[in-house]
């Protein structure tokens, strides 16, 4: 597997943070993202910023996935990721509005890159955590990761196993536990 530079997370993190706008701070996420599964054997094809067919919905990232046995054996070939970098949790009204845009393309699986993760109590059920619930129980399984676990790769292979545990949790607990 392929090395992460951390001197580049950290890089595309304090880009963000002297960014002069959110839209400016979300571009330094997408590229930190675009960064980190390019280092995954079997996948590439990323793409930033595209539209529906109808004009109506914006993918953050989307990438092509070959299934190689080092790789995302275990992940759909086409993947979406949704890229939040806020200073706040990311609240049910933005978890819920992904879970529909997979819904609409027939995707499974979705990545929100929250950087600091999503509002409401796993335990509970509240807040964002319901809306995790509810995609999970219609078929859409997103998997949460934030700046704190990015700040700690060195290797493709952890964000891997960092993806393996993050489904694990959401199939067993209905929500992410992160």
């Amino acid at each position: 597997m392929a090395i992460i530079s951390q001197r580049r997370v950290r890089a595309y993190f304090a880009t963000s943070a002297r960014a002069g706008n959110t839209t400016a701070q979300g571009r330094a996420l997408e590229s930190l993202i675009c960064y980190v599964l390019s280092r995954i054997p079997g996948v590439d094809r990323i793409t930033t910023n595209p539209l529906n067919i109808f004009k109506t919905e914006e993918i953050d990232v989307s990438f092509w996935n070959d299934g190689l046995t080092r790789g995302l054996t275990f992940l759909p070939t086409v993947m979406l990721v949704e890229c939040k970098n806020w200073s706040h949790a990311v609240g049910s009204q933005e978890v819920a509005y992904f879970a529909a845009r997979l819904r609409h393309r027939g995707s499974q699986y979705g990545l929100l890159i929250a950087a600091n993760g999503i509002t409401g109590d796993p335990g509970d059920l509240s807040r964002a955590h319901y809306e995790m619930a509810t995609a999970l129980a219609e078929g859409q399984r997103i998997l949460v990761i934030t700046k704190a676990e990015l700040l700690q790769l060195t290797h493709s292979e952890q964000f891997v196993a960092l993806l393996k545990e993050k489904i694990c949790d959401l199939v067993v607990s209905g929500t992410c536990l992160g």
